[in-house]
């Protein structure tokens, strides 16, 4: 179904750490995605990504890809770069392989199986406030790859292992990655066409219908 104006729009925001993703203030002082750029009044983020997190961020107007996006039936990955404190254990990769028992809500829930690696650092830009940094505690970097998103997901699977996330990035959904779209700044705000964004996430097309199809670099 196409919105009142038959005009569909795709950004991807590389969200700054500190800003929430959303475009109203819950109190006084917040940062919000209206401060990135002028977005369309009928476009609103595709999930969210918590005010301490960074990183690829989707935004339109298009609610059937926003529905097959966010639900877990179409198992559609999303990939985080996250930085840990210690040095990871081969036994903690596995246990985040395998699902681990976090706490939702105050109740026990287990984590799929997800996709689990170290990687080496980054190519990040700084993070604005830095990290918490001590030269006694070492730090890793993982890549881990979900089909599903619960609150503080990824930092409440690193805890349950030992090693508590510093820093996050969500670095790709499906294959729509900042690497490849060579976004290394914060803040930074892309308009993609249609057939982009529906190929990189793996969602076939529904029909023809009216959209923007001119990449755009803020």
């Amino acid at each position: 179904m196409k919105n009142s104006r038959g005009q569909f729009y795709y950004f991807v925001v590389y969200k700054p750490y500190g800003v929430l993703s959303q475009f109203t203030v819950e109190q006084e002082g917040d940062l919000t995605l209206a401060c990135l750029y002028d977005f369309p009044p009928d476009v609103y983020p595709v999930g969210r990504l918590d005010k301490d997190s960074e990183g690829l961020l989707l935004l339109t107007n298009d609610n059937f890809l926003k529905s097959r996006l966010l639900s877990p039936r179409f198992k559609v990955e999303k990939t985080y770069w996250v930085q840990v404190e210690g040095i990871v254990t081969d036994e903690a990769i596995e246990q985040l392989k395998q699902g681990v028992s976090i706490r939702l809500k105050g109740k026990p829930y287990q984590t799929l199986p997800a996709r689990v690696a170290r990687i080496e650092a980054p190519d990040l830009p700084e993070r604005v406030p830095p990290i918490r940094f001590r030269k006694s505690v070492p730090t890793s970097w993982l890549s881990i790859g979900l089909h599903e998103g619960k609150n503080r997901q990824v930092r409440r699977m690193t805890a349950a292992v030992g090693f508590p996330t510093l820093r996050l990035v969500r670095a790709a959904v499906g294959s729509l990655s900042l690497s490849r779209l060579q976004m290394k700044e914060a803040g930074e705000v892309r308009l993609l066409s249609r057939q982009e964004i529906y190929r990189a996430v793996g969602v076939p097309l529904p029909g023809k219908h009216k959209t923007t199809n001119k990449g755009f670099r803020s």
